[in-house]
Formats: structure tokens, C-alpha cells, sequence
């Protein structure tokens, strides 16, 4: 069995899907804000692996309260780690692009340097340090641009949008990778798998959907492929100001994930194709 921690986030929905078997624990069955429980919920399924898809995720709001996102994406998956390690299960950890500076223009390796510009980065690489930490079997998995057909995301946020204005003025000096929910989740449950077999292959991987895009590019897409006529403005960071810093540039070289697992990065306009078609269901 395997124990995820996140029930109604778009990587656990996912989740559900692919791998119903698993069990899956909302907030009120284990609190990321209280990492003991964490360890406990563990401790209790005894599963063959556990998958982190919860996380804070608020990146504005983090920068007011960088302690409380710290104890969640940081203290909370180090417990979560050190549980498994003590089991001797697979541990997958998922991270983010936001633990780079964002400066020039070549895809970031999981052996840059990191360097976060906010407080969401570094919660989410203190994350990363206390999976590391607890020396277990563990993949963490940097991702970028998530979307799906459920939860907040960019995709649904254009939609929503789109279908009411003539014009939308959106980023467009930004480039990363759009990735789908859908190809988190089959990666975590793939490396889970693997990691069972052969724990040498614990490391960060990223995966991020491809091609590299600006979100003013992305939003045409989305709008193209929806059949809407609003128009994408593109403007500059600078005119659309918000609380935390955005890395500039958010490209993720994958190479190392397809090379120890075989995953392939995921043709995002693919896949957009279907989460819009199962939007378009969901409102039939």
C-alpha cells in the first residue's frame, strides 16, 4: 500500500486516479502543521512507500508567514522522511522551481545552485534539506507551472477570465515549463516503484512540461485552444507587481529523470487538450 499525504490537491486527485489503492490523508487526518502527526500516520499504515502531495503552496501569503509555511514544507516533510528511513520505505518529496534565483537562461540541473528569492523557495528547500537529512530512500521531484482540471491553477484562471474580457495583459518575461498534474503523479508513483528496487537511485529529479514558454505564451495557448477571442497583452514583471518575487526563468533540464527512470518530459499542449475536454465534460 502506498500512503499519500494530500487528498484534495491537484497532484493527489491525480493521484486517486492512477493509483486508487493508496490511501490517501486529508489535513484533518494528518496536519502538515503538526509534523508529529505526520510521523505518526506513518508509523500506523506501515505502507511500502509514501508520496508528499500536500504542501503550502500560497507564495504571497508565505511571505508574511514564512515560519508556518516553513513547519509545513519543511519540518513536515523531513518528519515524513525520517518516519520512512526508520521503516526502510521509499520517500517521494515534491519541490519546486522556486528554490532557484531565476537568473539567466539555461535550464537549471538538479545540481545548480539554489538560491531562493522568497520565503515559499526557501520553505521549500528546507524541505528538501531534512529529506536529504534523514538518509533514507528518497526521490524529490522539483516541478513547475502545475495545472490540471481541478483546484486553482493558471489554466482555469484564464479561462475564467478569458471567457468575459476582450484583452488580458499577462507576463511575458517569465519562461518556464507548464506541467501537468496528471505527469507528477505517474512520475511519484514510477519512482516510488523504482526506489523500492534500487534505493541508490535517491537524488532530485525535475520534471516540467515541454516546450519552455512564457505565461503570456501559455495564456494564448490556453485562449487558442479554447476557442476564445480574448486577446493576450504581453507586459513586463515589472507592471504586475505582487508580494513575493517570481523567478524569471523557471526551466527545468529533465534529462536526469528520463535517464534514471525513463520519464520523458510530458507535451504540456497535449495535455491541455484533455484537461480542457474534461472541463468542457464536467460543466455538460
Amino acid at each position: 500500500m502506498i500512503l499519500v499525504f494530500g487528498r484534495s490537491g491537484q497532484v493527489a486527485r491525480e493521484l486517486a486516479r492512477l493509483a486508487p489503492e493508496a490511501v490517501f490523508l486529508s489535513r484533518a487526518e494528518a496536519d502538515l502543521a503538526r509534523p508529529e502527526a505526520c510521523t505518526a500516520a506513518i508509523l500506523g499504515h506501515a505502507p511500502r512507500a509514501v508520496i508528499n502531495a500536500a504542501a503550502w503552496t500560497a507564495v504571497d501569503a508565505a511571505e508574511d508567514e514564512e515560519a508556518a509555511a516553513t513547519v509545513i514544507n519543511g519540518d513536515a516533510p523531513g518528519a515524513m522522511a525520517r518516519a520512512c528511513a526508520g521503516l526502510g520505505i521509499p520517500f517521494v518529496q515534491i519541490s519546486s522551481d522556486y528554490v532557484f534565483d531565476g537568473s539567466g537562461e539555461t535550464p537549471w540541473t538538479p545540481d545548480s545552485p539554489t538560491g531562493p528569492l522568497g520565503a515559499y523557495g526557501r520553505s521549500k528547500l528546507a524541505g528538501e534539506a531534512a529529506v536529504r537529512a534523514a538518509g533514507g530512500a528518497h526521490a524529490i521531484l522539483r516541478t513547475s507551472w502545475v495545472f490540471s482540471a481541478h483546484g486553482a491553477n493558471f489554466v482555469k484562471t484564464m479561462l475564467r477570465l478569458g471567457a468575459s474580457r476582450d484583452s488580458l495583459s499577462v507576463i511575458d518575461d517569465q519562461m518556464g515549463g507548464p506541467t501537468p498534474a496528471a505527469a507528477i503523479a505517474a512520475a511519484c508513483l514510477t519512482m516510488a516503484q523504482a526506489l523500492q528496487q534500487d534505493p541508490a537511485l535517491s537524488g532530485a529529479y525535475h520534471l516540467s512540461g515541454a516546450p519552455d514558454v512564457s505565461w503570456a505564451g501559455f495564456a494564448a495557448e490556453i485562449m487558442g485552444a479554447a476557442g476564445l477571442a480574448c486577446r493576450i497583452i504581453p507586459i513586463p514583471s515589472r507592471d504586475y507587481p505582487q508580494k513575493a518575487p517570481r523567478p524569471a526563468n523557471s526551466r527545468l533540464d529533465n534529462s536526469s529523470l528520463t535517464q534514471a527512470f525513463g520519464i520523458k518530459r510530458p507535451a504540456w499542449r497535449a495535455s491541455l487538450a484533455q484537461v480542457l475536454a474534461e472541463l468542457k465534460d464536467t460543466t455538460q
